[in-house]
């Protein structure tokens, strides 16, 4: 394959790594900024009549975005045959929704934005709530690459006995799944409201899980106040100290201390963090290849 990947400020090694896996040449960025804050971008690569690949978390896109828009562009100026996007964390996806007047949906025009520069993108696990797939907004080939297989596989690998916990019924569809891929059982806790500020949470049949590790899975770790709150219930069951896994761990302020306080926590490494453990360098670059050969 005579693909060139080009890392845009994002991880290192998970660059190196996805390019090992698809035999591509690790392309090189010269940057800097003009004393007025402007971006500066060469490409280093010739780039004519090859295809190009991007790797850019957009964890913080507000930083990124507009560097990224630039280097596309220069890429096509330079003759690439295409251009596609590897990110592992795909940015403004959370507000899908006008709840207030006047709001900006975000996740339209940035969704039009991207769809405008590339040929197509490879993500893991957006935050689709009210979207059923990314098609819905993006107007380019997209394709989502599943957490769900890779965190499986780590939980058979890294705990005994674990038992699969959901906080509420929403998450029934997501944590059961994990559960069927790591062959572990999984509870789904219940909620009874006594009152607006009353609200009693339990595990079904508490005494028959004692042994087990109770593992708690999210897609996104934020504030961590969800996970913070299940993890005090599960205490309060006398449970074993819990594993909370999530997919892309943004970990707002102080977040992962508090977190780390009550449970053992381990990220994907999505987004850069102390807390990766689960890899996900291979099958992000098994899906770029796949969209290569579209």
């Amino acid at each position: 394959m005579n693909a060139l990947l080009i890392n845009l400020e994002s991880d290192p090694q998970q660059a190196q790594a996805i390019a090992h896996a698809m035999q591509a040449e690790l392309g090189e960025l010269e940057q800097r900024h003009f004393p007025d804050g402007e971006s500066y971008l060469r490409v280093l690569n010739d780039c004519n009549n090859r295809d190009v690949v991007i790797f850019c978390n957009l964890a913080r896109p507000n930083e990124k975005t507009l560097r990224l828009l630039f280097l596309i562009d220069t890429l096509r100026d330079l003759g690439a045959r295409q251009v596609g996007l590897i990110t592992p964390y795909l940015a403004y996806m959370r507000q899908d929704k006008r709840f207030k007047p006047g709001e900006c949906v975000s996740s339209r025009p940035y969704a039009r934005l991207l769809s405008q520069a590339l040929d197509w993108l490879v993500t893991m696990d957006p935050h689709l709530h009210r979207y059923d797939s990314l098609d819905q907004i993006y107007s380019i080939p997209s394709q989502v690459v599943p957490a769900a297989p890779l965190i499986a596989d780590w939980i058979r690998h890294n705990l005994e006995r674990p038992l699969l916990i959901g906080p509420d019924s929403e998450s029934e569809q997501w944590v059961s799944e994990v559960a069927r891929l790591a062959d572990a059982p999984f509870q789904v806790l219940t909620k009874v409201r006594h009152g607006d500020y009353d609200v009693e949470v339990s595990l079904p049949d508490v005494d028959r899980w004692r042994d087990h590790t109770p593992v708690l899975v999210d897609d996104i770790i934020s504030s961590g106040r969800t996970m913070i709150e299940t993890v005090n219930h599960l205490t309060h069951a006398e449970l074993k100290r819990p594993c909370c896994i999530g997919v892309h761990g943004l970990f707002a302020g102080d977040a992962y201390s508090h977190l780390l306080e009550v449970a053992d926590v381990v990220t994907t490494g999505c987004i850069p963090h102390e807390s990766n453990k689960i890899d996900i360098s291979d099958a992000l670059a098994e899906a770029a290849i796949q969209q290569l050969k579209r």
